[in-house]
């Protein structure tokens, strides 16, 4: 399940750079088709999260990452939102770089992640 909740991530922040680059080439209806396939996604990453949470002795780093990893879904959610109606997003971007770093670090720290540190 680890596999399939690291891949949804993967093709989920491929997804939200290609909405990305839709949006701003003005290919609005691709960039809604692309949009409605990465809240897809969402979905299978909180599914498999959920599923990995909940199959472990739930420890407290572990719903640290869960809330981390909610706070970089909803920063991808906002950012392609305030890129469609051309707004300034600057600040989100911000959140998300640190958001995902955090993510990332819990994620491979943690007895079940791949030990890359």
């Amino acid at each position: 399940m680890i596999h399939a909740h690291m891949t949804a991530w993967f093709l989920a922040l491929v997804l939200f750079f290609v909405a990305l680059g839709l949006h701003k080439s003005g290919k609005e209806k691709g960039a809604k088709i692309v949009q409605m396939v990465l809240r897809l996604f969402y979905v299978l990453i909180l599914l498999t999260g959920f599923w990995l949470l909940f199959s472990i002795n739930i420890n407290i780093m572990y719903v640290l990452k869960a809330a981390v990893g909610l706070w970089v879904i909803s920063m991808l959610e906002m950012i392609l939102i305030r890129t469609r109606k051309n707004e300034k997003a600057s600040v989100l971007w911000i959140q998300f770089i640190v958001a995902i770093l955090l993510v990332l670090y819990l994620g491979f720290s943690l007895p079940l992640g791949t030990q890359m540190f």
